[in-house]
């Protein structure tokens, strides 16, 4: 789920070497295009089309550090339906839940003990009701195996919530969704 791949770029400049995984290869290409740059080192990049519910090609423990923005279900669609795999088609909340279930097993198998993963979740509406996606999240995390070290909050700031939202959350009595969870979790 490297997105536009700012993680790669970081990445790259920092020395460090990275695995980046998308089903999407719009994903994929921007990720690739944004690392066309030179930098003094030796950290390599291994960018692969692969859905994070299978990593078969990384072994059992071989990663250092896991950083993972999934889609918050279908709030942000990525590939408009045309992908099967991708996780940003489904609105069923729990149905995401399961399926993230199996890349976060995924994500504990491939990380090396004693090592950590960063998971950045947001949370959603659904009937009109705040549904806590993120902390569904980080408690099949905590299932899976792993301990969470940290729950940052991250403060979200030019959100695209148009006048039709904002209006609505007023008649309504409702606070607009503006914050993000960055679950910090360690393999034990």
């Amino acid at each position: 789920m490297i997105g536009g791949g700012t993680t790669a770029i970081e990445a790259k400049i920092l020395n460090r070497h990275i695995t980046c995984v998308d089903v999407n290869e719009e994903a994929l290409k921007r990720t690739r295009d944004a690392l066309k740059f030179d930098v003094d080192n030796k950290a390599k990049q291994r960018i692969i089309k692969c859905d994070a519910r299978n990593m078969s090609f990384i072994k059992d423990g071989e990663i250092d550090f896991v950083l993972t923005h999934p889609p918050y279900a279908d709030i942000i669609k990525y590939s408009d339906g045309k992908l099967e795999d991708d996780l940003s088609g489904i609105h069923n909340i729990d149905a995401f839940v399961d399926e993230m279930e199996k890349v976060i097993k995924e994500m504990f198998r491939v990380l090396k003990k004693g090592k950590y993963c960063a998971i950045l979740m947001g949370d959603t509406r659904r009937n009109k009701m705040y549904q806590p996606l993120a902390f569904k999240v980080m408690g099949r995390c905590l299932s899976a195996g792993f301990v969470l070290k940290e729950d940052i909050i991250k403060r979200q700031f030019n959100c695209k919530a148009t006048g039709f939202w904002v209006n609505r959350s007023k008649e309504s009595n409702f606070l607009l969704i503006m914050h993000e969870h960055l679950f910090i979790f360690q393999k034990i």
